[in-house]
């Protein structure tokens, strides 16, 4: 029997405006976070997906769920916090479509630009091109800012396996205090802090989403209860994964729709 999905997640294709899903859409599933990089993987190599044509699909999912908090937000300022892997990469790739809709983000690294690699620097290259404002991490924490209308996290994904300190754990206070300003939380894939596979927090510092859009798949932590505080309302983006490898690495989901099928 299928597993029924939690009233606060929604499915795979849902429109970020009305929270519908389409006619055609696909059902959801939950994966752990180590068939999550076997599916990143195996859609590579096996079905010859270049990982960037993931990262961009990733990035126009985001596009469209920023968009959509804007809407609501106290001011449409943007600041994206970026870490050191492929999140910063969405990250980056989500700010050059900001900037094409004339919304020009600030983005905050945690490293040196000399430290991004592979598609995460290639969208990093793009935007800096674009001139961007990018602000390393520490001269940003160093000067007041006013909380902006959203936040970005695209800090650490689900890779993080310990907790979070330094100049980043800095960054995630600031990031939960805009938020208590007023600001809006939209979650790059997993809230920066929060074990995706057991749902705990990997330490004090975690960030407190408004909105976690995670790629492909729910993680397996997403459905426990001290994981909630920090997720906020959670969507799952379709980045173009093919469905052969979501039925052979991940857990199929009942949601309401699959009664309509019926």
């Amino acid at each position: 029997m299928d597993t029924p999905t939690p009233p606060s997640f929604h499915a795979q294709g849902h429109d970020p405006e009305t929270r519908s899903p389409p006619l055609a859409s696909r059902p959801t599933y939950e994966i752990s976070v180590e068939n999550a990089r076997q599916l990143d993987r195996l859609a590579v190599e096996h079905f010859g997906i270049p990982s960037i044509v993931l990262m961009e699909n990733a990035a126009i999912a985001l596009r469209e769920h920023a968009l959509s908090m804007l809407k609501d937000a106290r001011d449409r300022s943007i600041i994206i916090f970026a870490g050191p892997g492929n999140n910063a990469g969405d990250g980056f790739a989500l700010a050059r479509h900001l900037a094409n809709h004339a919304l020009p983000p600030t983005i905050v690294t945690t490293h040196p630009q000399s430290h991004y690699a592979g598609d995460a620097k290639i969208n990093l290259d793009i935007i800096t091109k674009m001139n961007l404002q990018i602000i390393d991490a520490q001269s940003f924490l160093d000067q007041p800012h006013p909380a902006p209308g959203l936040i970005i996290d695209a800090l650490f994904g689900t890779g993080l396996t310990r907790p979070i300190t330094g100049t980043a754990a800095e960054l995630i206070t600031l990031i939960n205090a805009s938020k208590e300003a007023g600001a809006q939380v939209l979650a790059v894939d997993v809230p920066s802090g929060l074990n995706a596979q057991t749902g705990n927090p990997m330490g004090e510092s975690i960030v407190i989403a408004d909105r976690t859009v995670t790629f492909a798949a729910l993680k397996d932590g997403f459905r426990a209860i001290d994981a909630q505080p920090s997720l906020g309302e959670v969507f799952v983006a379709d980045i173009g994964v093919p469905t052969e490898l979501l039925k052979s690495l991940a857990h199929r989901l009942h949601r309401p729709l699959d009664h309509d099928k019926q």
